[in-house]
């Protein structure tokens, strides 16, 4: 679709209700990382994530709105052509969204729920949404309620999906059926408070990675895919000890693991900092942190070809890049483009 980066564009998506200018295309300089905006479409308010299709044809959209829905997109040259309106999911306020099983499956933060919806052979969406409610709270007042579903994503196996539920201190193994429904496999509880948000696996497949937005900290886990069943091994705090007196106001976002396993990084909202993990077996360790490059990085992601780092800092209305030590895994900054209320990166 293009020819900057080998036709590799990079989709930013942020909240129309904040200013930003809903899914935005940017080129993708193949050497340095750099992003060039080409377009921009507003025809689905605030597509905060997005998820393309896996042969690079179709993005997908969540819509955050308290009447949730989510959208399917063409991608042309001149950018992602909405194919049909947005379709309802049931929840509100999805954050997060996947593609499995031939469904798409968005989290739905404010109603604590998974929801599918089935995706046809043109790419459109069909509804109605089938939907799979969380049950259960945490002790945190104000933020834990009830569940607020985050994150949904499969395992590298294809057998399971898994939802990070930061209401719910927990993370739930779900088994999705050939009709669209999903059923909960396992329930594993975390620490009380923690507020799980995110999750990554490592490219082993037999650990995942949970980021906690309540404590900035990351829980290692060990996965077992035969059995769909993840067990705490122990957690890492993100922010170095000179920095502990900011955790109340610390929220980390996004975790992405390295292509060879080595590094993760993590995205701290508020300590407006990246967090450099070096993995070992069952551990990881604090190696240090950078600055974001902006203010309050929502989402965090790892160029395909491993080399460069992308942080969306929704706040101060910016995307920056980052090139990645190999040797260290500590980033270095790059550069920064406008993109107002930014709240995502993904690449196609």
């Amino acid at each position: 679709m293009g020819t900057s980066d080998h036709g590799r564009r990079a989709y930013i998506g942020s909240f129309t209700a904040a200013g930003g200018l809903g899914i935005t295309t940017a080129a993708v300089h193949p050497d340095t990382g750099a992003l060039t905006p080409l377009h921009s479409t507003d025809a689905v308010p605030n597509p905060s994530y997005l998820a393309p299709s896996p042969d690079g044809r179709y993005l997908y959209a969540v819509s955050e709105t308290p009447d949730g829905a989510a959208a399917a997109f063409a991608l042309t040259r001149r950018g992602p052509e909405l194919l049909a309106p947005a379709v309802p999911v049931d929840g509100a306020d999805p954050t997060h969204l996947t593609l499995a099983g031939g469904r798409l499956v968005t989290a739905n933060y404010s109603s604590g729920s998974l929801s599918t919806l089935p995706v046809r052979a043109d790419g459109t969406l069909a509804g109605p949404a089938t939907v799979l409610a969380h049950r259960g709270s945490g002790p945190r007042s104000g933020r834990q309620e009830g569940p607020h579903a985050h994150a949904v994503l499969p395992d590298p196996s294809g057998r399971w999906l898994l939802s990070v539920d930061l209401g719910t201190d927990s993370v739930r193994s779900c088994a999705l059926a050939t009709e669209g429904a999903l059923t909960v496999h396992t329930e594993t509880r975390l620490r009380p408070g923690s507020g799980p948000r995110h999750l990554a696996f490592h490219p082993d497949g037999d650990r995942a990675y949970v980021i906690n937005e309540l404590d900035p900290t990351v829980t290692v886990c060990r996965w077992d895919p035969g059995h769909g069943v993840l067990t705490p091994l122990g957690e890492t705090r993100l922010l170095p000890d000179e920095a502990r007196a900011d955790a109340a106001d610390t929220f980390p976002s996004e975790l992405v693991v390295s292509r060879d396993g080595r590094f993760a990084w993590a995205a701290n909202r508020g300590h407006d900092s990246l967090s450099v993990l070096s993995l070992h077996g069952g551990t990881a360790t604090l190696v240090t942190t950078v600055p974001c490059g902006g203010h309050w990085p929502r989402d965090l992601v790892l160029h395909p070809d491993g080399r460069h780092l992308y942080a969306a800092n929704e706040r101060s209305g910016d995307v920056t890049w980052f090139t990645v030590d190999p040797a260290t895994g500590i980033p270095a900054r790059g550069g920064s483009v406008e993109a107002p209320a930014a709240s995502c990166v993904v690449f196609v």
